[in-house]
């Protein structure tokens, strides 16, 4: 069993509430869910909508075929109607206006100010909705409960029931079953692993889609007992992290592709200095403003070497909320390792897509802090910056072993911190830096793997490409087409075992990507000299899922 509902309006109708709401009773009653936003950039007007999918299975995608659309706007008719199934079902108020066989209009407003609270209006459709799925209503009452105070929450069952029972059921639905799940979007996960990885301090400034990163740790502030600074600018936000790393404070910052523009010279104090740091950047379409809302993949090749020179750095990809939980620690972890610049790449599809995921195992996780005690280290002839044979000098934070200075400079400096010109010291200081990207490689995680073990066509995609190239490819492989996936999630350094492997073999080698110019297919050409003879490409501001993947294959490769 599997539904796709569209919930669409203008800014402002409390479409977010609605499907905030539908999705926790959903999730609630044992079903996975998968929902995606498309928002304009305004505050109240134009066409907004969102889109629930929800199944007895796992979902990991969207779809554009859809089984019921809730209207809150005329807009929606005019934008959406085609994709409603021939069974499907048009539910809306009795002012937007579509001559179907298979509308349904409900009194909604009328209803609302009956009951005497015009903004129940919504919660009065999603009566109609669980009605028409032929859902019991069993699980309502207790989320709202916990979403409102009592006389909201009266006033929303009263809603739900009169909606409930104006409708007749049209589908069938049968009980789900996922247990021990939580429903998570992408942004919330990166800030959830942001907190479980120790994070003290936070500083970033707003930037859509990359707040509410900002946003969900701040809410979290006194119960985990850290500190969430909205600077003045991205330049001060990176900056104050660089400075609380310093001090030994395990931090971090979130930004857009604009603030991370901004931030590219500190990438390099950093990286010069030494000092652990973790940014996240999550994508949306540029240049300048570009699409502030919509989402793209388009910053790769810009941030393997944002700032001036070159430095250490690793560059992760978030490929679904749990891996973007995960993920976040360990890059925590690795930038403390190996004092150096940790990148973690969203975008803004992952970003607010929820989805229910296994619960998080807090269990296994670990906080490395890699910080040297006075029984480290050779008090009298400690060096900032010795030489070693890792790469790696053992890290002191300054005022913690008495009687020790601790130096750092953002020119070249010395193995004691002190400016300096000479050649041969820059080729060991920069030598030094650069070699424990050879460490990293030890731990690279390969991209996941999915389809034939004997493909004839591989399909390569990162990060959030993950979801889609996964259904993608059964729904080939249910074709008969011998077919595989690789999704990378460590991009930089890039992992090369599975890709070489799989590459020997293969016919074609398709790469599906968010960005016009195809930046993983160029970065792996550049680094093994692997070429991606196909390119499944967009760049509107709009996500490729599923199906499109799928029909783009057959169309222009198979």
């Amino acid at each position: 069993m599997r539904y796709n509902i569209l919930i669409g309006g203008s800014a402002g109708q409390g479409m977010d509430t609605f499907s905030v709401l539908l999705e926790k009773i959903l999730k609630r009653k044992g079903y996975y869910v998968f929902s995606n936003k498309d928002y304009m950039s305004r505050v109240r007007g134009g066409h907004n909508f969102i889109q629930i999918r929800f199944s007895t299975e796992p979902v990991y995608s969207y779809d554009d075929e859809l089984d019921i659309i809730i209207g809150f706007d005329q807009n929606t008719v005019n934008f959406h109607s085609d994709k409603l199934k021939e069974n499907g079902v048009f539910l809306c108020d009795e002012n937007v206006k579509w001559e179907d066989n298979r509308t349904i209009t409900i009194p909604m407003l009328k209803i609302a100010k009956e009951i005497g609270h015009a903004r129940v209006f919504g919660t009065v459709g999603m009566g109609a909705v669980l009605k028409i799925l032929g859902m019991s209503d069993s699980k309502v009452d207790e989320v709202f409960e916990t979403k409102w105070e009592k006389e909201t929450s009266e006033s929303n069952k009263e809603a739900f029931k009169r909606g409930y029972h104006y409708v007749e059921s049209r589908f069938e639905s049968k009980e789900g079953t996922a247990e021990n799940t939580i429903l998570i979007n992408g942004n919330q996960a990166i800030a959830l692993g942001a907190i479980a990885g120790g994070v003290s301090f936070y500083s970033a400034y707003p930037m859509t889609p990359s707040t509410s990163i900002m946003t969900y740790i701040s809410s979290k502030e006194t119960e985990a007992n850290l500190v969430v600074e909205q600077a003045e600018d991205e330049i001060a936000a990176i900056n104050m992290a660089i400075g609380a790393s310093f001090t030994g404070v395990r931090t971090m910052t979130g930004t857009s592709g604009g603030g991370f523009s901004l931030m590219t010279e500190a990438l390099g104090l950093a990286g010069i200095t030494e000092i652990p740091l973790v940014v996240a950047n999550v994508q949306r379409p540029g240049p300048a403003t570009g699409l502030p809302t919509r989402t793209e993949q388009s910053d790769l090749s810009f941030i393997l070497t944002a700032s001036h020179g070159e430095i250490p750095r690793m560059v992760l990809a978030v490929k679904d909320p749990e891996d973007a939980f995960y993920q976040t620690v360990r890059a925590l972890n690795i930038a403390d390792k190996y004092q150096m610049l940790v990148i973690i790449l969203n975008d803004q599809y992952l970003a607010d897509a929820t989805q229910t995921v296994d619960e998080f195992n807090f269990d296994n996780l670990s906080i490395d802090r890699h910080i040297a005690t006075a029984s480290d280290i050779d008090l009298e002839n400690y060096k900032r910056y010795e030489v070693t044979e890792s790469g790696i000098t053992p890290r002191v934070i300054l005022g913690k072993i008495e009687g020790l200075t601790v130096i750092a400079d953002s020119d070249e400096h010395t193995e004691e911190g002190h400016i300096t010109e000479s050649s041969e010291v820059r080729i060991e200081q920069m030598q030094k830096r650069m070699k424990r990207m050879d460490l990293l490689r030890e731990e690279l995680i390969e991209p996941d793997y999915f389809g034939d073990e004997d493909p004839e066509t591989l399909l390569i995609g990162w990060g959030s490409m993950y979801g889609g190239l996964r259904e993608a490819t059964e729904l080939l492989q249910k074709d008969g087409h011998k077919v595989g996936s690789l999704v990378f999630g460590d991009i930089y350094p890039l992992p090369t075992n599975l890709l070489e492997q799989y590459s020997k073999s293969v016919k074609t080698i398709v790469n599906v990507e968010q960005n016009y110019t195809g930046q993983l297919a160029k970065l792996i050409r550049q680094e093994t000299g692997i070429h991606c003879e196909k390119n499944i490409l967009k760049y509107d501001g709009r996500q490729l899922y599923a199906k499109e993947i799928y029909s783009r294959i057959k169309e222009e490769v198979l």
